[in-house]
């Protein structure tokens, strides 16, 4: 992989890794369920209008947005706005690789690997531990926030699968396409939970401070992370064996987390940490293939997004 490769790769877990603080500084101005409705909507719109259709069935754009794109955000941006730390719901959003593994295993009958079920129990134990320790806080308050969070992963994995068996011929033109999924059903939920006046006052109150920052935080979202990060990443992924790419999707918690402590001043405990390297262990263990059986590099292999972005489908990225 030439050097100018490996730094684009560095360069979008970077990108990546910043989008947590993107999306903290946004929820501080927009309803959760709104800002998944906008957030996609801004998307959507220029590709219908201008993106040819990804050639797959439409069950799986319709599966890939509901899992991806709804599920997947619906309860990362709840449980960020209920209290979760933002370099922690970067780490545990790694839970969609062991999910998406198992899933495959019980879902598509794949064989479960030795070295996938010790990098899922690996990655297990990491986030039981910061469950149990969460638990512990505050009578059990913030417990409910990482449960959330893992709900999230889970609706990545499920957004995966499908993602898997639509084979799309273009990766990227396909995670286009699916963000016309989230914003209606996500429109109609927040304007029955989050209400019409809270949404009004959101959009009303855009010229001050906090909601400045929330658009530019929602610009990163969109364009540096979504399209500029995806875009690459797909690329790069055309053009290496997935083994080679795919371990850089690594270094999105390790930048979460550090962001959050450097411009947020959240301090992660060090059992949570650790706990959190268990994680990322796990989940680079389990996707890493035997040296005896490289991967070879593939015309259309599975893009990434940000994530919080989708990528190949057993590794995490970010949001």
């Amino acid at each position: 992989m030439p050097t100018r490769d490996r730094l684009l790769a560095l360069l979008v877990a970077v990108v990546w890794g910043l989008n947590f603080l993107a999306i903290h500084l946004s929820l501080e101005q927009f309803p959760p369920f709104f800002l998944v409705a906008l957030r996609f909507a801004v998307i959507a719109v220029p590709t219908v209008l201008l993106v040819p259709r990804p050639g797959v069935p439409w069950r799986w754009v319709l599966g890939y947005g509901a899992g991806f794109g709804v599920l997947q955000f619906v309860f990362l941006y709840v449980a960020m706005d209920t209290g979760m730390p933002t370099g922690l719901a970067s780490l545990v959003l790694q839970s969609s690789a062991p999910f998406t593994v198992v899933l495959a295993g019980l879902l598509l009958r794949e064989r479960l690997t030795g070295r996938q079920a010790a990098g899922v129990g690996l990655a297990v134990v990491g986030l039981a531990g910061i469950a149990v320790h969460r638990a512990g806080l505050d009578g059990g308050a913030t417990l409910l926030p990482v449960l959330l969070t893992l709900c999230g992963g889970l609706g990545w994995a499920l957004g995966n699968l499908c993602n898997r068996q639509a084979r799309p011929p273009r990766p990227f033109r396909l995670m286009l396409w699916m963000t016309v999924v989230p914003p209606l059903p996500m429109l109609a939920l927040s304007l029955a939970t989050e209400g019409p006046a809270r949404i009004v006052t959101s959009l009303t109150t855009l010229g001050t401070r906090q909601g400045v920052l929330a658009l530019a935080g929602l610009l990163f979202t969109v364009v540096v992370a979504t399209l500029l990060g995806s875009g690459i990443w797909t690329a790069l992924m055309s053009r290496h064996p997935s083994g080679t790419v795919a371990p850089f999707s690594m270094l999105v918690p390790v930048v979460g987390t550090g962001a959050s402590w450097l411009f947020l001043g959240e301090r992660t405990p060090a059992l949570e940490l650790a706990c959190g390297v268990l994680v990322v262990a796990g989940v680079l263990f389990g996707s890493r293939l035997p040296r005896s059986y490289p991967s070879e590099p593939r015309a259309t292999e599975p893009g990434a997004t940000e994530p919080g972005a989708p990528t190949q489908e057993t590794r995490s990225a970010s949001v």
